[in-house]
């Protein structure tokens, strides 16, 4: 059974007690102090039961498993849109979006723009669906990791926009062709999914055995825009991104600490909330009697006040990072690069100064894909890794912090 501190205990007694003055654990996190082994040996053995060989034992494990970061990919629809053509239909203008977002483009799926009469693009480009983005960022993360779809045991979707109700994961490994039916569901968590993906891929390799798990960060949140809104529709563009996560050896660990948290106070802030339709006849389309039976329902547009979201997420991010830090036995001078969820550069230039990072060694890709949720992270982890910024052994301090409100961050090596 897993804790929220990332380590496993079975159900029954353990014999970590004799480990207990080496080994500290957290809320969230976990650390073990220098010099002892990270081996840990429990078993479900009580006073005056039978006594059973290892072979035979239901619970007794050897916790002596890490895991490690060894591929990535992401994926983009082909449709760019510019800050000039959103001046097109709503009251705004390249600087006004730049100089208070840093965004200058954004990509977003097929059909979603086709309404703006003004809009002048090749209609024929860009036949994607979401889906389709998401397969194609987790094949490259497979090739870079040199890892056959047979052996991936687990496929996890970080999305809060599936294309279908009950989630789109099965879809994408179908669509990898993971002939062994590897377990795939979609995690929802908004703009902080794809760290909590990360987290949930290493409770499953060090507590079930698993080897190879693909996380996966896609959105569409173009979908849910009020696009005469000048003040939301100018943030928001479509991406997948993807990791493999790898087991490994406990010397080779690449997942040093995480922090995470959730604040449903703050949903009035950022919210998408189901509605009903609106039906002009008495008959609803989804065979309902209006006012006797449920209606059809569907999301509504994005709502969010963007100070308020502002004031929070440079708040609690700096905090979540130096928390992990602490857990991890690291100081800021460790980290090599910072990789924040992609929202808004003042908000990533903000919890830089707060850390004391220099802008070299923070990584934003925001000015060419706006906000693209789930996707932001390992959207721009795979750029950083593939131009050779991000290299082998690097430490990175990642956050992601969105919708709910929720947020997490990460102390992880590349690699």
């Amino acid at each position: 059974m897993a804790n929220a501190s990332g380590m496993f205990t079975p159900t029954a007694p353990c014999v970590r007690r004799r480990f207990s003055p080496s080994i500290g654990i957290y809320r969230s996190g976990f650390w073990f102090s220098e010099g002892v082994s990270r081996r840990i040996v429990c078993s479900s053995t009580t006073q005056g039961a039978e006594k059973l060989s290892p072979s035979e034992s239901r619970v007794p494990r050897l916790l002596s498993r890490g895991c490690k970061l060894v591929g990535c990919g992401s994926a983009v629809p082909s449709l760019q849109i510019s800050n000039d053509d959103l001046s097109q239909i709503v009251d705004t203008s390249d600087e006004w979006i730049s100089v208070r977002t840093g965004i200058r483009n954004r990509r977003i799926l097929s059909g979603v723009f086709s309404f703006a009469v003004h809009m002048v693009y090749d209609a024929a480009a860009g036949k994607d669906s979401l889906t389709e983005l998401a397969v194609e960022a987790a094949k490259k993360a497979l090739q870079m990791a040199e890892v056959n779809p047979d052996d991936v045991d687990l496929v996890l979707l970080c999305t809060s926009t599936p294309e279908d109700l009950f989630g789109s994961a099965p879809q994408i490994q179908k669509a990898l062709g993971c002939k062994n039916n590897p377990l795939a569901y979609d995690i929802t968590a908004a703009c902080s999914g794809f760290v909590l993906g990360l987290v949930s891929a290493a409770c499953y390799i060090r507590g079930g055995g698993f080897k190879n798990v693909l996380v996966i960060g896609a959105d569409a949140l173009s979908r849910y825009v009020d696009w005469t809104d000048r003040g939301s529709c100018i943030l928001f563009g479509d991406a997948a991104g993807a990791v493999l996560v790898q087991a490994c050896d406990t010397e080779e660990d690449g997942l040093f600490s995480f922090d995470l948290h959730s604040d449903g106070e703050g949903q009035r802030h950022l919210k998408a909330t189901m509605k009903q339709n609106d039906k002009d006849h008495e008959l609803g389309t989804n065979g309902s009697l209006l006012g006797v039976l449920p209606k059809g329902s569907s999301y509504s547009c994005i709502q969010m006040n963007g100070k308020e979201v502002f004031r929070f997420a440079a708040r609690v991010v700096p905090q979540s990072i130096e928390l992990a830090l602490e857990k991890a036995g690291l100081t800021r001078s460790s980290i090599d690069w910072l990789l924040l969820h992609q929202a808004n550069q003042r908000i990533i230039d903000a919890v830089a100064t707060r850390l004391e990072l220099p802008s070299e060694r923070v990584i934003s890709n925001l000015a060419n894909y706006g906000n693209t949720s789930a996707a932001s992270i390992p959207l721009a982890l795979d750029e950083a890794v593939r131009s050779g910024k991000v290299q082998s052994g690097h430490t990175i301090a990642t956050a992601g912090f969105g919708a709910g409100l929720t947020w997490g961050s990460a102390i992880l090596r590349w690699g």
